[in-house]
Protein backbone atom coordinates (compact mmCIF):
# COMPACT_ATOMS: atom_id res chain seq x y z
CA UNK A 1 0.00 0.00 0.00
CA UNK A 2 1.31 3.54 -0.87
CA UNK A 3 0.96 6.67 1.68
CA UNK A 4 1.29 9.82 1.24
CA UNK A 5 2.19 11.33 4.90
CA UNK A 6 1.74 15.01 4.89
CA UNK A 7 0.76 17.32 8.45
CA UNK A 8 1.37 20.58 9.30
CA UNK A 9 -0.62 22.78 6.93
CA UNK A 10 -1.19 25.38 9.38
CA UNK A 11 -3.95 26.88 7.09
CA UNK A 12 -4.56 30.65 7.93
CA UNK A 13 -1.16 31.15 8.73
CA UNK A 14 0.75 34.10 7.92
CA UNK A 15 4.59 34.31 7.49
CA UNK A 16 5.57 38.15 9.13
CA UNK A 17 3.65 40.00 7.04
CA UNK A 18 3.19 37.72 3.89
CA UNK A 19 0.22 35.71 3.41
CA UNK A 20 0.45 32.22 3.04
CA UNK A 21 -2.90 31.38 1.35
CA UNK A 22 -2.17 31.35 -2.04
CA UNK A 23 1.20 29.06 -1.26
CA UNK A 24 -1.09 27.14 0.91
CA UNK A 25 -3.64 26.51 -2.12
CA UNK A 26 -0.63 25.87 -4.20
CA UNK A 27 0.32 22.78 -1.77
CA UNK A 28 -3.03 21.40 -2.02
CA UNK A 29 -2.98 21.10 -5.52
CA UNK A 30 0.30 19.67 -5.71
CA UNK A 31 -0.89 17.05 -3.10
CA UNK A 32 -3.68 16.04 -5.34
CA UNK A 33 -1.24 15.70 -8.26
CA UNK A 34 1.41 13.75 -6.66
CA UNK A 35 -1.71 11.51 -5.03
CA UNK A 36 -2.81 10.75 -8.29
CA UNK A 37 0.33 10.99 -10.90
CA UNK A 38 2.44 8.22 -8.01
CA UNK A 39 -1.04 6.08 -7.48
CA UNK A 40 -1.52 6.58 -4.12
CA UNK A 41 -3.59 4.26 -2.18
CA UNK A 42 -4.06 6.66 0.80
CA UNK A 43 -3.33 10.38 2.01
CA UNK A 44 -2.38 10.41 6.05
CA UNK A 45 -2.50 14.10 7.37
CA UNK A 46 -0.78 14.65 11.06
CA UNK A 47 -2.30 17.28 12.51
CA UNK A 48 -2.27 20.69 12.37
CA UNK A 49 -4.61 21.42 9.78
CA UNK A 50 -5.31 24.59 10.72
CA UNK A 51 -3.04 27.37 12.47
CA UNK A 52 -5.64 28.24 15.56
CA UNK A 53 -8.58 27.28 17.03
CA UNK A 54 -11.18 29.46 15.18
CA UNK A 55 -9.52 29.77 11.88
CA UNK A 56 -10.68 32.59 9.15
CA UNK A 57 -12.72 31.81 6.98
CA UNK A 58 -10.28 31.78 3.91
CA UNK A 59 -8.80 28.83 5.50
CA UNK A 60 -12.14 27.18 6.09
CA UNK A 61 -13.07 26.97 2.72
CA UNK A 62 -9.49 26.54 1.58
CA UNK A 63 -9.65 23.25 4.04
CA UNK A 64 -13.31 22.60 2.06
CA UNK A 65 -11.47 23.29 -1.36
CA UNK A 66 -9.22 20.27 -0.38
CA UNK A 67 -11.73 18.08 0.74
CA UNK A 68 -13.40 17.90 -1.97
CA UNK A 69 -10.41 17.46 -4.50
CA UNK A 70 -9.21 14.74 -2.47
CA UNK A 71 -12.87 13.00 -2.43
CA UNK A 72 -13.56 13.38 -5.77
CA UNK A 73 -9.72 11.70 -6.32
CA UNK A 74 -10.99 8.89 -4.62
CA UNK A 75 -7.86 8.05 -2.68
CA UNK A 76 -8.66 7.74 1.29
CA UNK A 77 -7.57 10.09 3.18
CA UNK A 78 -7.13 9.89 7.58
CA UNK A 79 -6.54 12.81 9.26
CA UNK A 80 -6.10 13.68 13.10
CA UNK A 81 -6.34 17.13 14.58
CA UNK A 82 -3.16 18.61 16.23
CA UNK A 83 -2.76 21.09 19.16
CA UNK A 84 -3.23 24.11 17.08
CA UNK A 85 -6.58 22.83 15.94
CA UNK A 86 -9.97 22.76 17.99
CA UNK A 87 -10.57 19.10 17.78
CA UNK A 88 -14.08 19.46 18.25
CA UNK A 89 -14.41 21.82 15.36
CA UNK A 90 -12.38 19.94 13.08
CA UNK A 91 -14.42 16.83 14.07
CA UNK A 92 -17.83 18.40 13.36
CA UNK A 93 -19.65 16.14 10.72
CA UNK A 94 -16.67 14.02 10.22
CA UNK A 95 -19.26 10.80 10.05
CA UNK A 96 -20.80 12.16 7.50
CA UNK A 97 -17.44 13.52 5.72
CA UNK A 98 -16.21 9.85 6.30
CA UNK A 99 -18.56 8.30 3.88
CA UNK A 100 -16.79 10.29 1.01
CA UNK A 101 -13.96 8.34 2.18
CA UNK A 102 -12.33 11.62 4.30
CA UNK A 103 -11.60 10.02 7.75
CA UNK A 104 -11.69 12.61 10.49
CA UNK A 105 -10.07 11.64 13.82
CA UNK A 106 -10.54 14.13 16.64
CA UNK A 107 -11.77 12.29 19.28
CA UNK A 108 -9.52 10.46 21.55
CA UNK A 109 -11.37 7.61 22.81
CA UNK A 110 -11.28 6.25 19.55
CA UNK A 111 -7.44 5.53 19.59
CA UNK A 112 -8.27 1.98 19.34
CA UNK A 113 -10.84 2.23 16.34
CA UNK A 114 -8.95 2.04 13.44
CA UNK A 115 -9.71 3.00 9.68
CA UNK A 116 -9.23 -0.26 7.87
CA UNK A 117 -7.92 -0.67 3.84
CA UNK A 118 -7.14 -3.52 1.75
CA UNK A 119 -4.48 -3.96 -0.86
CA UNK A 120 -3.64 -7.06 -2.78
CA UNK A 121 -1.65 -8.45 0.36
CA UNK A 122 -4.79 -7.76 3.17
CA UNK A 123 -5.69 -5.34 5.40
CA UNK A 124 -4.09 -2.20 6.93
CA UNK A 125 -5.14 -0.61 10.07
CA UNK A 126 -5.09 3.06 10.27
CA UNK A 127 -4.89 4.20 13.79
CA UNK A 128 -5.51 8.17 14.26
CA UNK A 129 -4.03 10.03 17.71
CA UNK A 130 -5.16 13.33 17.72
CA UNK A 131 -3.09 15.75 19.72
CA UNK A 132 -3.89 14.43 23.50
CA UNK A 133 -3.32 17.47 26.07
CA UNK A 134 -2.12 15.55 28.88
CA UNK A 135 -4.60 17.44 31.79
CA UNK A 136 -7.46 16.61 29.52
CA UNK A 137 -7.34 13.53 28.52
CA UNK A 138 -5.13 11.57 31.30
CA UNK A 139 -8.58 10.57 33.26
CA UNK A 140 -10.05 8.87 30.25
CA UNK A 141 -6.83 7.11 29.42
CA UNK A 142 -6.36 6.04 33.01
CA UNK A 143 -3.42 7.96 34.02
CA UNK A 144 -2.62 8.81 37.54
CA UNK A 145 -0.46 11.44 36.33
CA UNK A 146 -0.79 14.32 33.55
CA UNK A 147 2.27 13.33 30.61
CA UNK A 148 2.60 12.70 27.41
CA UNK A 149 4.70 9.91 27.36
CA UNK A 150 1.68 8.55 29.95
CA UNK A 151 -1.08 9.22 27.97
CA UNK A 152 0.55 8.27 24.85
CA UNK A 153 1.32 5.01 26.20
CA UNK A 154 -2.25 4.34 26.90
CA UNK A 155 -3.44 5.21 23.61
CA UNK A 156 -1.01 2.77 22.05
CA UNK A 157 -2.01 -0.01 24.22
CA UNK A 158 -5.51 0.82 23.04
CA UNK A 159 -3.84 0.55 19.86
CA UNK A 160 -1.80 -2.82 20.00
CA UNK A 161 -5.00 -4.09 22.09
CA UNK A 162 -7.19 -3.95 18.70
CA UNK A 163 -4.18 -4.75 16.50
CA UNK A 164 -4.20 -8.39 18.36
CA UNK A 165 -7.65 -8.94 17.52
CA UNK A 166 -7.34 -8.71 14.04
CA UNK A 167 -6.31 -11.47 10.78
CA UNK A 168 -2.50 -12.42 11.12
CA UNK A 169 -0.45 -10.20 8.90
CA UNK A 170 -2.44 -7.27 9.18
CA UNK A 171 -0.16 -4.17 8.82
CA UNK A 172 -0.82 -0.92 10.80
CA UNK A 173 0.11 2.85 10.17
CA UNK A 174 -0.92 5.26 13.57
CA UNK A 175 -0.71 8.71 12.83
CA UNK A 176 -0.05 10.76 15.85
CA UNK A 177 0.88 14.77 16.62
CA UNK A 178 3.63 14.96 19.09
CA UNK A 179 6.96 15.75 20.02
CA UNK A 180 9.47 12.70 19.79
CA UNK A 181 12.88 12.31 21.72
CA UNK A 182 15.37 13.01 19.33
CA UNK A 183 13.33 15.90 16.84
CA UNK A 184 14.49 18.94 15.64
CA UNK A 185 12.76 21.98 16.59
CA UNK A 186 12.16 25.16 14.67
CA UNK A 187 11.15 28.36 16.16
CA UNK A 188 7.13 28.03 14.63
CA UNK A 189 5.77 25.08 16.64
CA UNK A 190 3.59 25.85 20.00
CA UNK A 191 5.23 24.66 22.84
CA UNK A 192 3.82 21.62 25.08
CA UNK A 193 5.74 20.87 27.55
CA UNK A 194 4.20 19.76 30.13
CA UNK A 195 5.66 19.00 33.81
CA UNK A 196 8.92 20.28 32.72
CA UNK A 197 8.79 17.52 29.87
CA UNK A 198 8.10 17.87 25.88
CA UNK A 199 9.31 14.74 24.47
CA UNK A 200 8.10 11.36 24.55
CA UNK A 201 10.56 8.52 23.26
CA UNK A 202 10.25 6.86 20.34
CA UNK A 203 9.95 3.33 21.48
CA UNK A 204 6.25 4.61 22.57
CA UNK A 205 5.21 3.67 18.95
CA UNK A 206 7.10 0.04 19.32
CA UNK A 207 4.76 -2.53 17.32
CA UNK A 208 3.36 -0.96 14.46
CA UNK A 209 4.66 -0.84 11.02
CA UNK A 210 4.95 2.95 10.05
CA UNK A 211 4.43 5.69 12.28
CA UNK A 212 3.51 9.07 10.59
CA UNK A 213 4.13 12.20 12.81
CA UNK A 214 3.07 16.01 13.07
CA UNK A 215 3.82 19.03 15.20
CA UNK A 216 7.71 19.61 14.10
CA UNK A 217 7.68 21.46 10.92
CA UNK A 218 11.27 20.24 9.81
CA UNK A 219 11.07 16.89 7.89
CA UNK A 220 13.00 14.02 9.47
CA UNK A 221 13.80 10.24 10.26
CA UNK A 222 13.66 9.26 13.86
CA UNK A 223 13.48 5.91 13.29
CA UNK A 224 13.31 3.53 9.75
CA UNK A 225 9.59 3.64 10.77
CA UNK A 226 8.78 6.68 12.72
CA UNK A 227 9.36 10.12 10.77
CA UNK A 228 8.60 13.74 11.17
CA UNK A 229 6.80 14.59 6.84
CA UNK A 230 7.47 18.20 8.61
CA UNK A 231 5.25 21.36 7.33
CA UNK A 232 5.01 21.78 3.28
CA UNK A 233 5.69 25.27 4.08
CA UNK A 234 8.39 27.67 5.99
CA UNK A 235 6.68 29.55 8.74
CA UNK A 236 9.70 30.96 10.77
CA UNK A 237 13.01 31.68 9.51
CA UNK A 238 14.34 29.15 11.31
CA UNK A 239 13.53 26.52 9.17
CA UNK A 240 16.08 28.10 6.23
CA UNK A 241 17.76 25.44 5.75
CA UNK A 242 14.74 22.97 6.05
CA UNK A 243 13.78 21.16 2.32
CA UNK A 244 10.19 20.93 2.48
CA UNK A 245 8.74 17.71 1.40
CA UNK A 246 5.93 14.97 1.83
CA UNK A 247 6.64 11.43 2.47
CA UNK A 248 5.74 8.84 0.33
CA UNK A 249 5.96 5.37 1.98
CA UNK A 250 5.43 1.88 0.21
CA UNK A 251 4.51 -0.34 2.67
CA UNK A 252 4.99 -3.76 1.42
CA UNK A 253 3.51 -7.38 2.85
CA UNK A 254 4.78 -8.49 6.23
CA UNK A 255 5.68 -4.73 7.13
CA UNK A 256 8.59 -3.92 4.09
CA UNK A 257 8.80 -0.40 3.81
CA UNK A 258 10.22 1.99 1.90
CA UNK A 259 10.11 5.63 1.85
CA UNK A 260 11.05 8.45 -0.59
CA UNK A 261 10.97 12.20 -0.29
CA UNK A 262 9.13 14.36 -2.07
CA UNK A 263 9.52 17.63 -2.66
CA UNK A 264 7.14 20.76 -2.18
CA UNK A 265 6.62 23.67 -4.04
CA UNK A 266 7.60 26.70 -2.00
CA UNK A 267 6.58 30.40 -3.05
CA UNK A 268 10.36 31.71 -1.83
CA UNK A 269 13.70 30.78 -0.76
CA UNK A 270 14.52 31.60 2.56
CA UNK A 271 17.81 33.69 3.53
CA UNK A 272 19.46 34.74 6.66
CA UNK A 273 22.06 37.56 6.27
CA UNK A 274 24.23 39.05 8.92
CA UNK A 275 26.93 41.62 9.18
CA UNK A 276 27.02 45.55 8.90
CA UNK A 277 24.77 47.52 6.75
CA UNK A 278 27.11 48.41 4.08
CA UNK A 279 28.51 45.24 3.99
CA UNK A 280 25.27 43.68 3.69
CA UNK A 281 24.45 45.77 0.79
CA UNK A 282 27.90 45.67 -0.97
CA UNK A 283 28.51 41.99 -1.13
CA UNK A 284 28.12 40.28 -4.24
CA UNK A 285 28.11 36.93 -2.64
CA UNK A 286 24.54 37.81 -1.79
CA UNK A 287 23.36 38.64 -5.21
CA UNK A 288 21.75 34.77 -4.78
CA UNK A 289 19.44 36.29 -2.20
CA UNK A 290 18.02 38.67 -4.26
CA UNK A 291 15.15 37.00 -4.97
CA UNK A 292 14.53 35.73 -1.59
CA UNK A 293 12.58 36.26 1.65
CA UNK A 294 15.32 37.97 3.83
CA UNK A 295 15.94 37.93 7.67
CA UNK A 296 18.79 40.54 8.04
CA UNK A 297 20.68 40.78 11.54
CA UNK A 298 22.64 43.96 11.74
CA UNK A 299 25.67 44.04 13.54
CA UNK A 300 26.44 47.25 13.72
CA UNK A 301 27.98 48.84 16.96
CA UNK A 302 25.48 51.89 16.12
CA UNK A 303 22.35 51.65 14.25
CA UNK A 304 21.95 52.53 11.45
CA UNK A 305 19.89 55.54 9.61
CA UNK A 306 16.89 53.56 7.74
CA UNK A 307 17.96 50.39 7.78
CA UNK A 308 14.79 48.54 6.62
CA UNK A 309 14.81 51.03 3.42
CA UNK A 310 18.32 50.21 2.41
CA UNK A 311 18.08 46.74 2.69
CA UNK A 312 14.77 46.58 1.10
CA UNK A 313 16.67 48.17 -2.28
CA UNK A 314 19.22 45.35 -2.80
CA UNK A 315 16.80 42.67 -1.04
CA UNK A 316 12.96 43.75 -2.35
CA UNK A 317 11.52 41.04 0.06
CA UNK A 318 13.40 41.53 2.96
CA UNK A 319 10.46 40.66 5.66
CA UNK A 320 12.85 40.80 9.08
CA UNK A 321 15.47 43.00 10.64
CA UNK A 322 17.06 42.37 13.75
CA UNK A 323 19.71 44.26 15.60
CA UNK A 324 22.54 42.21 16.91
CA UNK A 325 25.27 44.79 17.94
CA UNK A 326 28.85 44.28 18.60
CA UNK A 327 30.16 45.00 21.69
CA UNK A 328 33.60 44.46 22.92
CA UNK A 329 34.76 42.03 25.33
CA UNK A 330 34.59 44.23 28.76
CA UNK A 331 31.12 44.86 27.99
CA UNK A 332 28.76 43.72 29.93
CA UNK A 333 25.28 43.89 28.96
CA UNK A 334 23.58 41.44 26.87
CA UNK A 335 20.06 42.19 25.46
CA UNK A 336 17.50 40.83 27.05
CA UNK A 337 16.07 38.72 24.03
CA UNK A 338 19.81 37.74 23.37
CA UNK A 339 19.33 36.09 27.50
CA UNK A 340 16.44 34.55 26.90
CA UNK A 341 16.88 32.81 23.29
CA UNK A 342 16.48 29.14 23.43
CA UNK A 343 15.20 29.50 27.57
CA UNK A 344 11.35 27.45 28.02
CA UNK A 345 8.95 29.64 29.83
CA UNK A 346 9.55 27.88 33.13
CA UNK A 347 13.45 28.45 32.97
CA UNK A 348 12.52 32.22 32.47
CA UNK A 349 10.00 32.10 35.81
CA UNK A 350 13.20 30.03 37.48
CA UNK A 351 15.80 33.41 36.22
CA UNK A 352 13.11 35.96 37.57
CA UNK A 353 12.79 34.50 41.50
CA UNK A 354 16.54 34.17 41.47
CA UNK A 355 17.17 37.69 40.27
CA UNK A 356 14.67 39.09 43.00
CA UNK A 357 15.82 37.15 45.47
CA UNK A 358 19.28 35.97 45.46
CA UNK A 359 18.70 32.42 44.86
CA UNK A 360 16.57 29.91 42.26
CA UNK A 361 13.77 28.13 43.51
CA UNK A 362 13.89 24.20 45.51
CA UNK A 363 12.33 21.66 44.09
CA UNK A 364 9.51 22.57 45.66
CA UNK A 365 9.19 26.10 44.15
CA UNK A 366 9.98 24.16 41.03
CA UNK A 367 6.97 22.10 41.19
CA UNK A 368 5.38 24.17 41.85
CA UNK A 369 5.58 26.30 38.61
CA UNK A 370 6.08 23.83 36.26
CA UNK A 371 1.87 23.39 37.48
CA UNK A 372 0.94 26.42 36.99
CA UNK A 373 2.74 26.51 33.89
CA UNK A 374 0.91 23.48 32.90
CA UNK A 375 -3.04 24.51 34.60
CA UNK A 376 -2.60 27.25 32.06
CA UNK A 377 -1.67 25.70 29.10
CA UNK A 378 -4.84 23.09 30.13
CA UNK A 379 -7.03 26.17 30.61
CA UNK A 380 -5.94 27.81 27.08
CA UNK A 381 -6.93 24.32 25.52
CA UNK A 382 -9.93 24.07 27.07
CA UNK A 383 -10.38 28.02 26.28
CA UNK A 384 -10.13 27.66 22.76
CA UNK A 385 -11.50 24.16 22.04
CA UNK A 386 -15.02 26.38 23.62
CA UNK A 387 -14.88 28.99 21.58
Amino acid sequence: MRLLHTSDWHLGRAFHRVNMLGAQSDFIGHLVTTAREREVDAVVVSGDVYDRAVPPLAAVQLFDDALHRLADLGVPTVMISGNHDSARRLGVGAGLIGRAGVHLRTDPAACGTPVVLTDAHGDVAFYGLPYLEPALVKDAFGVEKAGHEAVLAAAMDRVRADLATRAPGTRSVVLAHAFVTGGEVSDSERDITVGGVASVPAGVFDGVDYTALGHLHGSQTIAERVRYSGSPLPYSFSEAEHRKSMWLVDLGPGGSLAAERIDCPVPRPLARVRGHLEDLLADPDLERHTGAWVEATLTDPVRPADPMARLADRFPHTLSLVFDPERSPQAPDVSYARRLAGRSEEQIAEDFVAHVRGAGPDIREQAVLRDAFDAVRAAETVRETAR
